[in-house]
């Protein structure tokens, strides 16, 4: 899909995963497609006037981390400690300044602290207890660990943690959802191109049920779950993170169209569906090219995901 001069673009996505072994209603379906669709015309309206595509990316990622339905914020699934560490990151595909946090449990909107990160400058990655000291410094909300969590989540570790594994997934609100809960990636994301011709990424997550403490996976490395060049593209991630680290992935989607000269879609197949798999990596990635193409590649069999074009409709979707 091409782009036409000054046309902005925006993507989302909530996570990747399998179809639910559980029989899936029309109306629960429907509950992920709203908060798709909301969410997309808030940074779809946002990006109509004027607003950066930095700006729009981390407005459509607050709005995930705020949703329940989501695996990043209030909603976060929960550690082997039955604690969360939440990770979150940005970059500016104009200036290749970036900003990401890690390991955190009391910033209650991780996005605006990578934010904060990248505007600081001093640093690009910030963990743990610094990170909130930096959250705190910069007058950012903070909040008690609880405020993440959800019933829903709760329950999941206990079956998680019964079995011994460790799943990449989020557990949605008190109903049955599409995907299937404990083989779902439950990262959140959004890429963009604003009417000003620059690019820019956010990625945001809760991490994996039943992690290990201090576990740090894709999403808060630069070129590994996120990554923004007005170049080429902007790229967040959601799959199994130690995969995406291994491969650079989102970095690597960018490289092939700079020195291969590979097109968007040509790039990201490449990655989602060559790299990724040779070492059993699942889940998938959303993308936009300077020129406005779009690219929302999985090789699970869905993906939660929604984009907007200029002022038309914006589209949802969770299955292939």
């Amino acid at each position: 899909m091409k782009n036409s001069s000054n046309t902005p673009v925006i993507a989302i996505h909530g996570g990747a995963g399998t179809i639910s072994a559980a029989t899936t209603s029309a109306a629960q379906a429907q509950a992920y497609h709203d908060a798709l669709q909301n969410i997309v015309r808030a940074a779809q309206a946002a990006l109509l006037k004027g607003a950066s595509a930095l700006d729009a990316t981390c407005l459509a990622v607050e709005l995930l981390e705020e949703c329940p339905l989501f695996n990043a914020g209030h909603g976060a699934v929960f550690t082997h400690d039955e604690t969360h560490e939440l990770d979150a990151a940005v970059m500016d595909g104009a200036t290749l300044a970036a900003g990401a946090i890690a390991g955190v449990c009391h910033i209650r909107r991780p996005v605006r602290a990578a934010r904060a990160v990248l505007e600081d400058g001093a640093h690009v990655l910030l963990a743990g207890a610094g990170a909130e000291a930096f959250a705190r410094e910069h007058g950012l909300e903070m909040v008690e660990p609880f405020f993440f969590s959800t019933e829903a989540r709760r329950q999941q570790l206990y079956r998680v943690r019964d079995t011994g594994r460790v799943v990449t997934d989020h557990e949605g609100a008190a109903m049955t959802p599409p995907l299937d809960e404990d083989k779902k990636f439950g990262t959140v994301g959004a890429v963009a191109l604003d009417m000003h011709g620059h690019l820019a990424a956010a990625t945001s997550t809760g991490g994996m049920t039943n992690k290990r403490v201090g576990r740090i996976g894709d999403t808060p490395l630069i070129g590994a779950g996120t990554y923004a060049d007005d170049r080429t593209a902007a790229v967040s991630c959601t799959g199994s993170g130690e995969m995406f680290i291994r491969v650079a992935a989102a970095y690597d989607v960018c490289a092939r169209m700079a020195y291969g000269g590979a097109t968007l879609e040509d790039a990201t197949r490449a990655v989602v569906h060559q790299s990724l798999p040779a070492i059993s990596g699942t889940g998938g990635l959303i993308a936009i090219d300077r020129h406005g193409n779009l690219s929302l590649a999985f090789n699970s069999e869905g993906m939660y995901r929604g984009h907007a074009r200029g002022d038309e409709a914006p589209v949802t979707a969770i299955f292939a």
